[in-house]
């Protein structure tokens, strides 16, 4: 057939052949050409592997050109305006607030970058579910933040494309789609067990042709219209969806196709028999999806929703509801069915059926910029709505799931226009919220709040994987976000039955998650659920409530808000009705959960505060405020019991319950909407009955007597005074706060920020954090509000992140200005605000620190009383609570209690008292018309006091009062019957008169009138007898008396008296106290002040107050308490003054500790402290005394180090390659930022010192080489002290505590690791003490008068002479398990530098090295040289003198040959001698090639200890002279030719002088001139010179750097000089450092003048003629006859200083490492890593955790770290901007360098602000680095076993 021939062809030429005829007019053979070979090619039976298929395609629509240049060519017709670039998970975007309409914009980094932000909101984010950038679309954000690219719209310019160019795409790709859904349809198995797998496996298969689609979406505009078209298209479905007749397997996949739609619930259309269909519009199918889910009468086999039905027929109650809400529904025509009319829909179907996968998800995405596509896809999505959101609930990866709906949803919906078409055109919000419904429909449970049996509510169960795994979030989440649009939220609030679904919606969450208080046992199992309720509550209630809030703002929208409230209303009595609620909740029971309550509070604020509603117009009858009151009232008095521990025994979760409800993320949609609630109820309702019902929800009724001891039917004794602080505590809350009444956003703003700052400095993102969000939204700034930023500032001052000695690292803070505590600090703010009670006592304990420093008051104070700010008109009401009998007579009893010393009261009772009549006096009632006063007038309890009015009840004497006390209490006693007739007769009259108070009773009375005033069918008041029976609860013990107490006190003379109690002087107040009082000092104080503040309020608004208060003070008595409370009285006084004198032992004792801990933090930390002690310095010490003793921190005892019990120094002991990272050049090296710049680490000491000591072992013999240099740049051993000693037998056993002790810390005992005892600081060594010999310390020490040939002669003898060797004793041993623990500290391959490892020379060159390594970094430590003389904290940490005697006494087993010995050579003309030049063996390493420190540390080692102070010097002075040939040698080479001749002339005339041999001149021109024997020395790098000829060396900078060279060897020998002698270092100027030095170690005979310039050729001292070694040294050098020249020029000329270690220079801005880094490849396995991370050392790039980089089981950061700083790595993690440092075998979390504007870290780039570099963190970084104290600061160390 024609396929079969056009496939034998190659595929190119094919395609060409094709195009050809397809582009001709006629063009029938063409096409029937071309399907037949797509029949043959796009086979559904082939597997879908075969990517033959493919290749077709590509060619096929390519047309014969290759398909890179098809995509370049269709690419260059790319219209498009926007970038809709898509991304996955975890991808870094941008958000920028100041650009997005939408909160949902992001930017892809590129677009980000080419736009112009400076200066912006934004921040950089990790995309959780992923998205597509918007740049370019104006519908989501603002045009001025459009990208370069996008800016133009590039459209208009490009020309129209070519006819041709798609034309074999439109024909080719329909078939290949269909290919697509044929697999797809092949591959679906329904949900069995193994059904999973398989799923997978398809997706697996298909994914090159998936990937195909997305490669073709990226060409650009062109290629998507032409996908639109054809995924669109309902022609080409309707041809190719069903197959031919006649092709069998086609039919087949047709009908798997209908099956799984039947299966999913989903009816296709031609089973249906009605044929409305047709006429259905096209959007109406909308609804369809939806409500079919639902279960109705859908025909077929069962489906999987009808299944549900049946199980759930047993719930009557959730089957009755199911069956209602799908009545309810718009339109019964619309529940139709679900049919595909093409392409893109089907493909939608399998999308979902597959579970959403990613690559499915990115093509589909990839499409949205075409506008065409847009609006089918999001009409196809709303359709699939129901469908989509089932599939969710019954996923088994629902997490995943639900990331890649909302990743497509949130691009649809964000887009108004788009949005509100499809709420026109598909019912979109009947959908969701019918969706919604069905959803939590699957998981009612009967709710058990209040009536048990009865209840006919259902409220959904937290405990279920829907709520607990938040599984419905994309739902919310999509609608909250669809509400944020104007057009549709106004759409949702003019539909009334939706309003009613979505309270009915709402009800399900009203009393969920019931609390039941255990009275016996403690719970078994502590359900978590409650975390699910708050988020249920927060998610899917409130959310929604604030979007529907932000359209209801301005008056036009007051219809709305009327609708809102009276649906809430409407529902709420439903829901009172159905828990069968009628006044009294149930005890013991509270739920957190009310959010009908709160929409109801939350509209009718905002209708009063922004649309000018009248509040009465909104609000029910009073019977439903008594209601509504009830519930917010349950939670306010539970919280109380649960922080009163009445809760205990329901576990930790309710506490957590109680916390969350108040936390800062739920407060503004809980505690305060409950709050104002109860505000507007307390304005509304009347006074006495509400302060009655909160004193009776407080279980506090019974303390309320003034009777001294009460029965309390509910409550223990120790919960009465917690319970009653709490309900004092709320009515000041209740009665203070402002937040809904009349507070501008700004000042709700203002006092959130004051009170979150009071209790403690913040950071700047934890205030954003704690700030509630929704009232005043803070991203963005809302018009005509003050931003947070301009607040913050006026309110709190900034501290910049500080530096702590310990290394505990600051963040910057905010501290409030004092003039913010001096005003605005709000304690009830501050307690309404705290979830941990211990935050409002810290707030106070600032506020007292804030007092005390600014001098204002320096007692405990209380907390200061604020002014309020006024209430709204319509909230005036609230301000008779504060003028109701009731209160009043509350307020009197509580006053008694406290002045007689009753049980259970507090200074926080007395202050919140207090806080209450201030509020009285502040906020007056302004209307006195007493309409319904006279008929209440004769009441019982109103002839407590005349009226209602605080101002004149104060002054009001009450006289008796009628109490039910106990038979025990003290009052019973006291009653003698009256004497006389005339006392008589006035007892009589008392007993008429006394006052009887009822609360409960009181509350019932209120509680009936009310009714039958609203019932009104009553006419009389019914009203309960309250005379003197009180109402007991049944089951108290009955054994109450009646009393009649005498009181003749008013609330006036108990204020005056509690102040001369609280001043503790009798007549504290005179009479004429209140002309002479200052009020200005009356805002902050004690208790005293607060009274003396409410005297002078009262007596300023009342003349009749201030006579009272005259005259009670004029009469000043003492009080007289009862007979019994004497002796009480003075065990208060007693128990204070022991209070004081404990308080006065405690601060002593506490001094004394402070004192101890400072002097053991001098010694022990780095402090620089100049006296040192003696024991610490035990250098300096031990020489002086006749023998050092030690103190053993372990068992305490002080004595000598002996042979047979050792003491040893607590040593750390670590590899170090500090030094080999140092460069010459003091700047530090920049990290690259980009392709073009490098590092190179050719130039470090490291590198430098290998070179050199390869280079000679190529040439030199190999023992000579290893004495020649040092090594222990990289990888050396350094040995640092805290400077504690203790027995090694004592260390010993403290380690096996240690290794018995189960709780390990950060170490590892087994590698012998510990803390020291007494410091805690980290060790892992000790280093024996050499028994003192303090007896030859004078001769030692003594100068000498020997000649210094004479000491040479000594030197050599005392090297020819071995050591005693050691006996065998303890110490021996020890010591040589130090060396073996030194030899453990580094690696293997920083040891063995011998040609044959394990030599003898090898372990020589380590032992030596080991001590150069000390002593060079002891120099590091002290700044690189010694100028600053003696005590440093390097000085502290160093313990050389015991590592010295370690190492001696080891390199005493080695002893060198004296025919090699240097020490000849440097001192002896040598005959050379003929017969080696014969010699196979190598030549030794010449003079002048060697290191001579290095020769210094050799010598002193390997002489018998103790060395005599006139032997080192001798030692030193002949290397001097061997270093100052060197300098000569090295300088040389650095002459252009000319000047050496000019030189070498000039020197050889002085070489007669007298004084030649200390003249650098004559020197020098000898060495050239026997230098010049050898001609190719100084040929080598003449042509350089010779460049550099223009600067002339002069005697001075020939001088000073003769100096500079010299200098290096000189500090070393000091410091060692220093650490064996106890010399002191003299501190000295810079240009003084060379000849201080000299003098230090001997080389002059005096310190210098400094008036002349010191020459360094003048401290030489020779003993035999210079000229002759000169000689003798330089020829070593030229006898090399196999060395090239360049080689000899290197090693002469090696300048031996180098700069400070440094770490590398970062940039300032972090996101130029990030942008650059967190993208680019790793250089091993050319992956870009998860977790890339750069050592700050070198530059290094690694994979952190990578797997794909690990080696023999060791990851990349642990083996960079062991490579680059012998096991010490400091890493910067690229994607955390965090620091870890890797030791050894620990690591731990360092802290950042980066810090944002706000001095923050920023730790995994959460909040993506900007970050710049902290210079100060980095150099304290910088400093841990080269001092080697990570171990010792940072504390949190933890094993990472190699997996970094």
């Amino acid at each position: 057939m024609m396929a079969a021939l056009l496939l034998r062809r190659d595929k190119k030429t094919t395609a060409v052949h094709l195009k050809a005829d397809l582009t001709r007019t006629d063009d029938t053979s063409g096409v029937r050409q071309l399907q037949e070979l797509l029949d043959v090619v796009l086979n559904p039976e082939k597997p879908a592997a075969d990517t033959e298929a493919l290749d077709w395609c590509k060619c096929l629509i390519a047309g014969g050109e290759g398909f890179e240049e098809f995509c370049k060519t269709v690419r260059s017709y790319d219209n498009a305006t926007l970038c809709g670039l898509v991304w996955t998970a975890n991808f870094v975007a941008y958000r920028c607030r100041t650009c997005g309409i939408s909160p949902c914009m992001s930017l892809c980094a590129e677009c980000f970058n080419n736009g112009d932000h400076t200066g912006h909101d934004f921040n950089m984010f990790r995309s959780q579910a992923g998205g597509a950038c918007d740049c370019g679309d104006s519908n989501v954000m603002r045009e001025t933040g459009f990208c370069r690219r996008h800016r133009l719209r590039t459209g208009e310019n490009i020309p129209s494309i070519p006819r041709d160019l798609l034309l074999m795409s439109e024909m080719v790709l329909p078939r290949f789609i269909l290919c697509i859904i044929q697999y797809l349809r092949d591959g679906y198995v329904e949900a069995d067990t193994t059904a999973e797998r398989d799923l997978q496996k398809v997706l697996q298969q298909l994914e090159p042709q998936i990937s195909f689609l997305e490669e073709l979406t990226k060409m650009g505009g062109a290629m998507r219209t032409v996908l639109t078209k054809i995924l669109t298209n309902q022609q080409t479905f309707k041809e190719l969806s069903m197959g031919q007749e006649e092709n069998l397997h086609a039919k087949k996949n047709y009908d798997k196709y209908l099956s799984a739609l039947k299966n999913s619930g989903l009816v296709s259309v031609e089973e249906k028999s009605q044929g409305a269909t047709a006429d259905v519009p096209v959007g109406a199918e909308g609804g369809a999806g939806a409500l079919v889910l639902l279960g109705t009468n859908a025909p077929g086999p069962p489906d999987e929703s009808s299944k549900e039905e049946d199980q759930d027929a047993g719930q009557s109650v959730g089957q009755r509801k199911r069956v209602k809400l799908s009545s309810s529904t718009k339109d019964p025509r619309i529940i139709d069915s679900l049919k595909h009319k093409c392409f893109l829909e089907e493909l939608l179907f399998w999308t979902i059926k597959y579970e959403f996968p990613q690559k499915m998800v990115t093509f589909l995405l990839n499409m949205l910029p075409d506008q065409d596509y847009k609006i089918t896809f999001t009409k196809t999505f709303v359709q699939h709505y129901a469908f989509i959101m089932k599939t969710l609930m019954k996923s088994h990866e629902s997490d995943t799931m639900s990331n890649r709906i909302v990743h497509i949803s949130v691009q649809l919906f964000s887009n108004e226009e788009l949005a509100r078409h499809m709420t026109e055109e598909c019912h979109l919000l009947d959908i969701m919220v019918t969706v919604l419904l069905y959803m939590m429909e699957s998981c009612l449970i009967k709710s058990e709040l209040q009536d048990e049996e009865n209840s006919r509510h259902v409220v959904v169960n937290c405990s279920e994987a829907l709520l607990k795994n938040n599984t419905y979030w994309p739902l919310v989440s999509d609608f909250i976000n669809i509400l944020s649009h104007q057009s549709v939220a106004k759409k949702f609030l003019e539909d009334h039955s939706l309003l009613m679904l979505w309270m009915s919606f709402v009800s399900f969450f009203q009393g969920m998650n019931l609390n039941k208080r255990e009275l016996n046992e403690h719970v078994e199992f502590e359900s978590q659920t409650y975390y699910a309720a708050f988020a249920a509550e927060l998610e899917a209630c409130a959310q929604p409530m604030w979007g529907l809030l932000t359209h209801c703002k301005v008056k036009e929208t007051q219809e709305y808000t009327k609708t809102v409230v009276r649906y809430c209303l409407e529902t709420l009595q439903i829901w009172f009705d159905s828990i069968g609620f009628i006044d009294e909740p149930a005890p013991n029971q509270v739920t957190f959960h009310l959010p009908l309550h709160r929409y109801y509070a939350m509209f009718l604020s905002k209708a009063v505060k922004c649309q000018g509603l009248d509040l009465d117009s909104l609000l029910p009858d009073q019977e439903m405020l008594m209601k509504i009151m009830v519930h917010p009232l349950q939670i306010q008095a539970s919280l109380s019991e649960i922080h009163s521990n009445m809760w205990v025994r329901n576990g930790l979760q309710i506490k957590g319950q109680a916390m969350t409800y108040v936390q800062s993320h739920f407060c503004n949609s809980m505690i305060d909407p409950d709050i104002y609630l109860l505000q507007v109820c307390a304005s509304r309702l009347d006074p006495d009955y509400f302060i009655s019902s909160v004193f009776e929800r407080f279980k506090v009724v019974d303390l309320l007597t003034m009777a001294s001891q009460h029965q309390n039917a509910v409550l223990d004794s120790e919960q009465e005074r917690p319970m009653l602080e709490g309900a004092l505590t709320f009515l000041v809350i209740l009665t203070s706060l402002r937040v809904h009444l009349g507070m501008t956003d700004d000042e709700i703003l203002r006092s959130e920020m004051v009170s979150q700052l009071c209790m403690n400095d913040r950071t700047h993102s934890a205030l954003l954090d704690l700030i509630p969000e929704n009232p005043n939204p803070k991203s963005g700034i809302v018009p005509g509000s003050c931003s947070f930023e301009e607040m913050l500032s006026s309110v709190a001052d900034f501290k910049a992140p500080v530096f702590e000695p310990g290394g505990s690292m600051q963040q910057g803070m905010y501290t409030p200005k004092a003039e913010v505590w001096e005003k605005e600090f709000d304690p009830i703010m501050v307690v309404l605000r705290t979830v941990y009670r211990r935050d409002v006592q810290s707030a106070m304990d600032r506020y007292s620190a804030f007092l005390k420093q600014s001098g204002i008051h320096t007692g405990n104070p209380w907390p200061p009383y604020k002014e309020r700010t006024p209430l709204h008109p319509c909230y005036k009401g609230l301000i008779k609570l504060l003028h109701c009998k009731t209160l009043h007579i509350v307020i009197f009893t509580l006053l008694y209690k406290i002045w007689m010393d009753h049980p259970n009261m507090s200074e926080h009772v007395l202050c919140m008292v207090l806080y209450l009549i201030e509020l009285g006096l502040d906020n007056q009632v302004q209307d006195n018309k007493d309409n319904e006063e006279p008929c209440i007038e004769e009441h019982c309890h109103d002839s407590w006091f005349p009226g209602t009015n605080l101002l004149s009840n104060l002054h009001h004497v009450i006289n008796f009062v009628r109490v039910r006390v106990p038979e025990t209490a003290p009052e019973v006693k006291r009653e003698a019957p009256p004497s006389t007739s005339t006392e008589a007769s006035s007892y009589g009259q008392n007993l008429r008169e006394a006052q009887v108070f009822s609360l409960v009773a009181e509350r019932r009375r209120k509680f009936q009138e009310i009714i039958n005033r609203s019932n009104t069918e009553a006419t009389q008041v019914v009203r309960p007898k309250s005379s003197s029976t009180r109402w007991v609860p049944p089951g108290t013990p009955p054994q109450l008396v009646t009393e009649i107490l005498e009181i003749r006190e008013s609330m006036l003379s108990l204020l005056i008296k509690l102040h001369q109690k609280l001043s503790s002087r009798p007549n504290s107040l005179s009479p004429t106290w209140l002309e002479d009082m200052d009020t200005s000092r009356h805002a902050h104080g004690d208790g005293i002040t607060a009274i003396e503040r409410i005297l002078t309020k009262a007596a300023t608004r009342s003349c009749q107050i201030k006579r009272s208060i005259q005259d009670i003070c004029g009469k000043v008595c003492p009080p007289v308490p009862p007979k019994k409370n004497s002796p009480s009285d003075k065990k208060t006084m007693d128990k204070e003054e022991r209070r004081q004198r404990a308080r006065e032992r405690q601060q002593k004792l506490l001094a004394e500790f402070a004192s101890r801990q400072k002097s053991f933090m001098e010694t022990a930390m780095d402090v620089e402290s100049p006296e040192t002690e003696a024991a610490m310095d035990l250098g300096a010490s031990e020489v002086m005394e006749s023998e050092v003793l030690y103190d053993c921190v372990i068992c305490g005892q002080s004595g000598p180090s002996t042979e047979d019990r050792p003491t040893g120094l607590v040593v750390l002991l670590q590899a170090s390659s500090v030094l080999g990272h140092r460069c010459k050049n003091q700047e530090a090296k920049k990290l690259p930022t980009s392709d073009e710049e490098h590092i190179y680490p050719a130039d470090t000491c490291g590198v430098a010192h290998d070179v050199k000591l390869t280079l000679m072992q190529r040439f030199f013999k190999d023992s000579s080489c290893l004495q020649s240099v040092s090594i222990g740049w990289d990888g050396g051993v350094y040995v640092q002290t805290c400077g504690h000693t203790l027995h090694i037998d004592c260390h010993k056993s403290y380690m096996e505590s240690l290794r018995n002790d189960q709780v390990l810390q950060g170490f590892s005992v087994d590698k012998g690791e510990f803390t020291c005892p007494l410091c805690r600081q980290f060790a892992n060594s000790v280093l024996p003490c050499r028994p003192g010999r303090g007896t030859e310390g004078g001769a030692w020490h003594a100068p000498t008068n020997k000649k210094l040939c004479v000491l040479v002669n000594e030197v050599e003898d005392l090297q020819e002479r071995l050591g005693p060797f050691p006996t065998e004793s303890n110490l021996s041993k020890e010591m040589e398990l130090v060396i073996k623990d030194i030899k453990n500290t580094t690696q293997k391959k920083y040891m063995d530098y011998g040609k044959n490892a394990g030599s003898p020379d090898n372990d020589f060159l380590f032992m030596y090295s080991v001590a150069r390594t000390n002593l060079e970094l002891e120099l590091v430590h002290r700044g690189g040289n010694l100028r600053s003389g003696g005590a440093s904290a390097a000085a502290k940490r160093s313990c050389l003198n015991q590592l010295f005697h370690v190492l001696a006494m080891h390199m005493r087993l080695y002893s060198i040959d004296s025919a090699y010995n240097p020490w000849t050579k440097l001192t002896h003309i040598t005959q050379s001698k003929e017969a080696d030049s014969f010699d196979e063996e190598r030549p030794e390493v010449p003079m002048l090639f060697r290191d001579v420190p290095s020769l210094l540390i050799i010598f002193v080692l390997t002489m018998p200890q103790p060395l005599r102070k006139e032997h080192f010097t001798c030692v030193v002075k002949m290397l001097y002279n061997l270093q100052f040939i060197q300098a000569l040698t090295a300088l040389s080479t650095k002459f252009s030719p000319e000047e050496r001749q000019a030189w070498s002339t000039s020197g050889a005339l002085k070489k007669n002088a007298a004084n030649a041999e200390r003249c650098f001149e004559a020197l020098l021109s000898h060495a050239i001139g026997e230098l010049s024997k050898d001609k190719s020395i100084y040929k080598v790098n003449a042509e350089e010179t010779s460049m550099l000829s223009s600067s002339v060396w002069s005697p001075q900078s020939i001088e000073f750097s003769l100096q500079q060279f010299c200098l290096p060897f000189l500090r070393l020998s000091s410091l060692l000089q220093h650490h064996l002698y106890g010399d002191d270092l003299t501190g000295c100027m810079e240009e003084e450092e060379f000849s201080s030095l000299a003098a230090c170690v001997g080389l002059l005979p005096s310190a210098p003048q400094p008036s002349n310039t010191v020459h360094s050729a003048s401290f030489l001292e020779w003993t035999v003629s210079p000229f002759d070694l000169v000689t003798q040294w330089c020829a070593e050098v030229q006898g090399l006859s196999q060395m090239q020249a360049e080689q000899s020029v290197t090693l002469l000329d090696q300048d031996p200083q180098w700069a400070s270690p440094r770490l590398l220079q970062l940039p300032d801005n972090y996101n130029i490492i990030f942008q650059y880094y967190h993208r680019k490849a790793c250089t091993a396995c050319k992956k870009v890593p998860k977790d890339p991370a750069l050592c700050l050392v070198c530059g290094a790039f690694v994979c952190l955790k990578g797997v794909c980089c690990k080696q023999q089981g060791i990851c990349e950061c642990v083996l960079h770290s062991q490579h680059c700083g012998a096991a010490t790595g400091i890493f910067l993690l690229i994607n955390a901007s965090v620091i870890i440092i890797i030791r050894g075998h620990r690591f731990c979390l360092w802290g950042s360098v980066y810090l944002d504007a706000h001095g923050e870290e920023d730790r995994d780039l959460r909040r993506g602000k900007p970050l710049f570099l902290c210079e100060e963190r980095y150099r304290v970084l910088e400093h841990q680095w080269v001092s080697h104290t990570f171990d010792h600061i940072n504390k949190r160390w933890g094993p990472h076993y190699n997996g970094l």
